[in-house]
């Protein structure tokens, strides 16, 4: 499995890109908000890739969150890599999580392939679709940890991250502060 190419840029379009790893050249399906940030000729992507019968395919991403929206995407019933891609196109990962949140099918249906039926599903089934503030940053994994943690306990996650809001620390601290403030709502 492949989860990461770097190398230099050959030829870049609006939706893929030809990278030169040591002689070797691999075209990767971009989407426009990565394309746009490619600006040097040496690049590193984060990479999903799609092996079908007919195909091997790759799916890169300069920032992180947007290759973890692209893969919760794709796991959804009836929505392919093409769809996940023109949603990667649409919206940062930032934005993504207010349509979600907000519950959004004006906004969703925007994208292209993606009418009222497949809006809907994709707004039911992200429900809890979070995006971490930075990939270095340590306390969000704790915090993503203490949330699954307080889920396994039966708390709803909304009502988990209502009391961890602000908060920060390691995993067992967060989960100490979360069921204090979890016992008071």
């Amino acid at each position: 499995m492949i989860v990461g190419i770097e190398g230099i840029v050959e030829k870049k379009d609006p939706t893929y890109v030809h990278i030169n790893v040591n002689g070797l050249i691999y075209e990767v399906q971009v989407s426009i908000n990565t394309s746009n940030a490619i600006q040097e000729s040496r690049v590193k992507l984060y990479v999903t890739q799609v092996i079908r019968e007919d195909a091997n395919l790759l799916f890169g991403f300069k920032e992180m969150n947007e290759k973890k929206m692209f893969d919760t995407l794709i796991k959804i019933n009836g929505v392919g890599p093409k769809v996940g891609l023109a949603v990667c196109s649409t919206f940062t990962p930032e934005t993504f999580a207010r349509v979600v949140t907000g519950k959004d099918v004006g906004m969703l249906k925007r994208v292209p392939g993606i009418g009222p039926k497949a809006a809907s599903r994709i707004l039911v089934e992200l429900a809890d679709f979070i995006v971490d503030g930075s990939e270095e940053d340590s306390s969000s994994g704790a915090m993503g940890e203490a949330v699954m943690a307080l889920e396994s306990l039966g708390f709803k996650k909304e009502a988990i991250l209502k009391a961890l809001a602000g908060s920060s620390g390691d995993t067992s601290t967060l989960v100490k502060e979360g069921l204090k403030k979890l016992q008071r709502l």
